[in-house]
């Protein structure tokens, strides 16, 4: 005889352990590691949910298990509005092999009556659902992730070589707010590699000619231009951005050493991460310094190369797609910062050589006597940057 489907119902509820709301409220509260999956759907899930819930769509987690749920020896609890939909997919992830499988009976709308803890995601317009598609659909970066991003405060060091295609991707990624130091003027010979400009935009202020692209890229997207040379006498109040709290992460694309220097040592003292970059004729190299976590800048080169050796781009030139490359790579470790996901280059230093098409990764050790972030630092205010670099 077929099963109807208060059979099939009954027979599942049979099969999995039910939790009530009120246990599962106390369980949290007293810390119980739980993994709590939310298998309602997308324009369920964006009215509200668990605070630290896992969300996978019932009619995706066949699909999704795997990914969004590794462990498959966690204390999982599913739910949904009302407890059916969750047991359903209680049973699934048992027959999939999940040791510890439980599902809250009923579900959300009653959580919610009972004035339990619910978290209200990002609100998303219907423009935003669709520009960020792609993002949406990798679990590493979701509606979570990507509200993150729309949240995050990038500062970018440059509008030239390196920090035109940062910005243009960072932008792109729908990174909220975007501050960009250069006190340059788009001249034609920029055009080779710094694809934020355009000839329309020579004789402009950097600054100005990337707020206007990247506006035109994302209206999601604030840019701060501050249209100065970054020094001793400006670095805190652009580092402490215009709210005064500062920025989630420094791109770092200088072409200078004393600037190089400046940027370390504010970083160290203000705890916040540098992505650097850097590109000479064909190679290129990039490394993430952040405070408390790896080396700092000094670690790496205590001391500046005498100028002889370490000739610029307009001395030296480079090959105009290199600064793309880098550039692109600091974007993607910014982020990843961001996001909190993957493994930022701390500690490493990544060199490409365009030519060989080789890529190397070197291990950076810190330095416990670094004069800024050793264990007794001696310099702990700026210095006269010029002079040091000139060995002055």
């Amino acid at each position: 005889m077929a099963k109807t489907y208060s059979d099939l119902l009954q027979e599942v509820k049979a099969a999995v352990t039910q939790v009530s709301l009120d246990d599962l409220h106390r369980r949290i509260e007293a810390g119980e590691a739980l993994t709590l999956v939310d298998v309602r759907e997308k324009d369920e899930w964006r009215q509200g949910h668990i605070p630290g819930a896992v969300h996978v769509p019932r009619g995706f987690l066949e699909m999704q298990a795997a990914s969004r749920l590794p462990d498959k020896g966690a204390k999982i609890v599913t739910y949904c509005a009302g407890g059916i939909r969750s047991a359903f997919a209680a049973k699934v992830l048992q027959d999939l092999g999940y040791a510890d499988v439980e599902t809250a009976n009923p579900g959300f709308n009653d959580w919610k009556d009972k004035g339990f803890p619910t978290e209200q995601p990002f609100a998303f317009t219907d423009a935003q659902l669709n520009r960020y598609s792609r993002h949406l659909l990798l679990p590493e970066v979701g509606e979570k992730g990507q509200a993150a991003l729309l949240q995050g405060k990038v500062l970018l060091l440059g509008a030239g070589g390196l920090g035109s295609p940062a910005a243009l991707y960072l932008a792109a990624a729908g990174v909220g707010t975007l501050g960009i130091v250069d006190g340059d003027v788009v001249d034609e010979s920029n055009l080779q590699r710094q694809v934020l400009h355009g000839r329309g935009r020579v004789g402009d202020p950097k600054v100005e000619s990337g707020a206007a692209r990247i506006a035109d890229l994302n209206p999601d997207v604030t840019v701060i231009p501050y249209q100065e040379r970054l020094d001793s006498s400006n670095v805190d109040r652009i580092f402490d951005g215009p709210d005064g709290k500062g920025w989630d992460v420094i791109v770092d694309g200088l072409d200078n050493f004393p600037t190089r220097y400046l940027v370390n040592d504010a970083s160290v003292w203000k705890d916040t991460p540098v992505v650097h970059g850097s590109i000479f004729r064909f190679d290129g190299q990039v490394t993430t310094f952040w405070p408390g976590k790896g080396p700092c800048y000094r670690c790496l080169y205590p001391e500046p190369p005498p100028p002889h050796l370490a000739p610029s781009c307009a001395e030296a030139g480079v090959l105009g797609v290199l600064p793309g490359v880098v550039g692109t790579i600091q974007a993607t470790e910014a982020i990843k910062i961001l996001l909190g996901q993957g493994e930022p280059l701390i500690g490493r230093l990544m060199q490409y050589d365009s030519l060989t098409m080789n890529v190397r990764t070197f291990k950076l050790p810190k330095d416990p006597e670094c004069v800024v972030c050793g264990e007794n630092p001696t310099i702990t205010e700026y210095v006269d940057y010029e002079g040091f670099c000139a060995g002055g």
